[in-house]
C-alpha cells in the first residue's frame, strides 16, 4: 500500500468525487452515501454516455460538477441539469476537471482504460484515490502506483478481495507476509464439463451466482480471467513478489482473501456479497460506516468449502498468471487483448473458449516481437493498449466458431 503519514479520524464531511457514477460500483457508493447522512459530500460525478442518469446522481448527491465522456451527451446532461445549479462538461478534459476538483477521495470506477488517465489524474493532483478500476494497475500498475508515492497518495483498495487483503492484513509489514490468497466464486460454471463450458453461451455467461457486475467483469469472472487481473493489481497494491500471490476457489464469497504470516498465522477478510462493504470501508477509512448491508450468519450459512483451481477448464486463469510472472508490458498486452475478446463473445463472434485461446496466442506475438518491456509511463502503457487493441481487433476478422 502507498501510505502517507497517519491519518486522523474525520472531524468534517469528507468530500468525494465518483468517477463512474452511473456503474454498479457507483450505485452501490449511491447507497452508502445516502445511508450516512452527513458524513459526505459531493464534489463531483462522471460517468461514460450515460446523461440522464449521470444527472439523476448528480442531483440526488448534491454534487457541484458532471462530467459525462461522450462529447455527444453534453447536450443531453447539461438539459437534464438545468435549474439545478450543477455545472456540466463533457469529454476527456472535463474528465480530467472532476478529477482534479478539490476532494478528500475520489472513486476510480470508469470501467476499462477509459478510467485510467482520469483516476491518474486524480493522483497527479494528490486526491486519495479508492480504487476499483482494473485497468489503472494492470496497464499502467509501475507508473501509477510510482506517481501515487511521489505524491504521498493513498490508494485504497475497493474491490472486494483487495479490500479484504487490507483488512486482514491489518498494518503488518509486507515483509512478514508469506503468501497471499484471492479467492474466485468460480462463476457459473464452475462445476460444469470443459465441454459445456466450451459450448457455453453469453447469457449463460452472465449468470453470476454471487455478484451483480457488469457484462465484461461478469464474463471475466465466468472465465476466470478476472482473477489473474486481481493477482496483478495485488503485486502492485500490496508490493509483493508474484510467486506469493495465488488463488483459491470458494463458491459460497464469504471469504473473500487470506493472508498467511511468517509465524504460520493466517487472517481472512470475510463478509456477504456485497460491494457496499469494501465501498463503506473506503469511504470511511480509517473510520466505519454504518451500511445496510446484510450481516454475515456463519451459523445459517453451515461451511465453506475451499479448492484449487482447475486451469485446465479455465484456462485464462493460467494464461493470467503466465503474464504476471512475465511482468513488463505482458500485463498491459493481456489486458487489452482480453477486453477485445470480451467483446468479441458478447457479440456472438468466437467462442468462449476462443476468449483465452487468442489472449494466450496475442501474449505469445508480442513476446517474441520484444515489445513486452515495463512501460516507463502512463503515456506509453496506453500506447501498448492501443497497438494491441488494433492488432487484437485485426485478428478477429479470420476468427469465428
Amino acid at each position: 500500500m502507498t501510505f502517507a503519514p497517519a491519518p486522523i479520524p474525520h472531524a468534517r464531511p469528507r468530500k468525494i468525487t465518483i468517477l463512474g457514477a452511473t456503474g454498479s460500483i457507483g450505485s452501490s457508493t449511491e447507497a452508502v452515501i445516502l445511508g450516512a447522512p452527513g458524513s459526505f459530500e459531493t464534489v463531483a460525478v462522471a460517468s461514460g454516455r450515460d446523461a440522464a442518469n449521470l444527472a439523476r446522481v448528480a442531483r440526488t448527491l448534491g454534487a457541484r460538477f458532471a462530467a459525462v465522456a461522450d462529447v455527444a451527451a453534453y447536450a443531453a446532461l447539461k438539459s437534464e441539469l438545468a435549474g439545478s445549479g450543477i455545472r456540466a462538461g463533457a469529454g476527456p478534459e472535463a474528465l480530467k476537471e472532476a478529477a482534479y476538483m478539490d476532494a478528500d477521495l475520489v472513486i476510480g470506477a470508469i470501467a476499462g482504460a477509459a478510467g485510467v488517465v482520469p483516476t491518474f489524474a486524480a493522483v497527479e493532483a494528490g486526491r486519495d484515490v479508492a480504487l476499483a478500476n482494473k485497468e489503472c494497475l494492470v496497464c499502467a500498475g509501475e507508473p501509477f502506483m510510482r506517481k501515487a508515492r511521489e505524491k504521498g497518495v493513498r490508494v485504497l483498495p475497493m474491490d472486494s478481495e483487495h479490500n479484504a487483503i487490507f483488512q486482514a492484513l491489518g498494518g503488518e509489514s509486507p515483509k512478514t507476509i508469506e503468501k497471499m490468497w484471492l479467492t474466485a466464486s468460480g462463476g457459473p460454471f464452475r462445476s460444469w464439463s470443459a465441454e459445456r463450458i466450451a459450448a457455453a453461451t453469453p447469457e449463460q455467461a452472465l449468470a453470476h451466482p454471487n455478484w451483480a457486475m457488469g457484462p465484461k467483469v461478469t464474463v471475466d469472472s465466468a472465465s476466470l480471467m478476472n482473477k489473474g487481473l486481481e493477482l496483478i493489481e495485488a503485486l502492485h497494491i500490496f508490493g509483493v513478489e508474484a510467486r506469493k500471490l495465488d488463488v483459491l476457489v470458494h463458491p459460497q464469497s464469504i471469504v473473500h482473501g487470506l493472508v498467511s504470516f511468517a509465524d504460520g498465522a493466517v487472517t481472512a477478510g470475510m463478509a456477504v456479497p456485497d460491494m457496499k462493504v469494501p465501498i463503506a470501508h473506503c469511504l470511511g477509512w480509517p473510520d466505519r460506516v454504518p451500511t445496510q448491508a446484510r450481516r454475515l450468519d456463519l451459523a445459517q450459512i453451515g461451511s465453506l468449502t475451499f479448492e484449487k483451481p482447475d486451469f485446465e477448464r479455465f484456462p485464462a486463469l493460467r494464461v493470467a498468471m503466465d503474464a504476471l510472472a512475465a511482468g513488463g508490458a505482458m500485463p498491459t498486452i493481456l489486458n487489452a487483448a482480453n477486453e477485445v475478446m470480451v467483446a468479441a463473445f458478447l457479440d456472438n463472434k468466437i467462442g468462449f473458449n476462443d476468449i483465452a485461446r487468442n489472449v494466450e496466442a496475442i501474449c505469445e506475438v508480442f513476446e517474441k516481437e520484444g515489445v513486452a518491456r515495463t512501460p516507463l509511463d502512463i503515456e506509453s502503457a496506453l500506447a501498448v493498449d492501443h497497438i494491441v487493441r488494433e492488432r487484437s481487433s485485426a485478428r478477429l476478422g479470420g476468427l469465428g466458431r
